[in-house]
């Protein structure tokens, strides 16, 4: 197999990785309801549930990172894959929020090893030519988002949410079992033992973007955490909410195109303030609008909402230290998984204090703590 027809392969499983695990993570918001309904859980609960899942995901990226760098990339990622299905698999026959919470941990813990192992692997096979690939990955994990959730939502009408669960598991084993057709992952080269003075400022804008990263995501996940709760107010149904969730994904995946090339042409600090400012502006546009508008704004608002990060994953790469992709990705992705998993706890206090709106309002605000810090970092990022 030529090199360029192994990048490939690594790219397309890689890719239908990042969907699956992506998918797990955010069709947690479709089973909210649900939750609440069966169980009788507040919002601080219900946002415990998520948060559960993505501070298991958040804690264990390092580790998944640095063990990476010492055994098989491959082994690691098809075995996060399985644990990450055994979590759903073990959820189905959960009995309340104990179970709940146990079942989820399991599962985000497995899906903790995909970002670091996956994103490192497109950027090593693809080397210097990654910011394009990088960006094709994370798109596929938009897509992920956009179906698992859409499809979760049409098993609720022809099944129950436990045996939706179980279909799921199986789709999880189809891509576990494609990661062994995936090349070997290089390994990383020595790094230099000096670096120039605008190698050293550039890697100097890491912290802000980790900042920018857990802001973006904060905002993110507010968002989609009160989301259904705001459908429902306006009357929605379960599938209208299943369907609301998919066109707010499908938006951030036109969102990570769109922004990826904006910010060729813009600049990162241009694209942020662009994506931001429009992030806040969208979320108050919905909150507002009665049900038919406020879901035909959703696409525009999953575009705002997802625009920033194609643009900072993009930039790992070009600030990692020589050699240490992993690492730098996965300590990225526990800025922004970790944030993930916290905000929605916080937000879930202020919904329980003054109900979904609040909740979204709180989300807008999280989106504009972003413009401060895409100033400062701007300097260190080479043009």
């Amino acid at each position: 197999m030529s090199g360029r027809a192994g990048a490939n392969r690594t790219l397309a499983i890689t890719s239908l990785v990042h969907a699956l695990h992506d998918g797990y993570t955010d069709l947690i918001y479709v089973l909210l309801p649900i939750w609440q309904a069966e169980f009788g859980l507040s919002y601080s609960l219900l946002a415990l549930l998520r948060g559960v899942y993505a501070g298991a995901m958040a804690a264990l990226q390092v580790p998944s990172g640095r063990l990476a760098e010492r055994m098989d990339g491959r082994a690691i990622l098809a075995a996060g894959t399985a644990l990450a299905v055994l979590g759903y698999v073990f959820a189905g026959f959960s009995g309340g929020f104990i179970g709940l919470c146990a079942s989820l941990a399991v599962s985000g813990a497995g899906s903790s090893t995909q970002h670091p192992i996956a994103s490192a692997a497109v950027s090593r096979a693809f080397g210097k030519a990654a910011r394009g690939p990088i960006g094709t990955y994370n798109f596929s994990g938009d897509l992920g988002k956009a179906a698992l959730p859409a499809l979760t939502s049409v098993l609720l009408t022809l099944t129950s949410w436990r045996s939706a669960l179980l279909v799921l598991a199986a789709l999880g084993l189809v891509a576990a079992a494609a990661v062994a057709f995936m090349p070997a992952i290089r390994r990383a080269e020595t790094a230099a033992p000096e670096r120039s003075r605008s190698d050293v400022g550039r890697r100097g804008g890491f912290p802000l973007l980790c900042a920018i990263g857990g802001l973006d995501t904060a905002a993110r996940m507010g968002f989609l955490t009160f989301l259904p709760f705001m459908l429902q107010s306006k009357g929605a149904t379960l599938p209208t909410i299943g369907g609301a969730f998919a066109a707010v994904f499908v938006g951030g995946a036109a969102g990570k195109f769109a922004c990826g090339w904006l910010g060729e042409r813009l600049g990162v600090l241009r694209t942020v303030l662009l994506t931001e400012g429009a992030t806040v502006v969208l979320i108050l546009g919905s909150m507002t609008l009665p049900l038919v508008p406020a879901l035909a704004l959703l696409p525009a608002v999953g575009v705002a909402l997802n625009g920033t990060s194609t643009v900072l994953y993009g930039t790992v790469p070009e600030i990692a230290p020589a050699g240490r992709v992993e690492n730098a990705f996965a300590i990225f992705y526990t800025a922004v998984i970790g944030s993930g998993a916290l905000a929605p706890v916080l937000y879930g206090v202020v919904g329980d204090a003054g109900g979904w709106a609040w909740g979204m309002a709180g989300a807008a605000a999280t989106a504009l703590l972003t413009l401060p810090f895409a100033v400062l970092l701007a300097p260190h990022l080479s043009r």
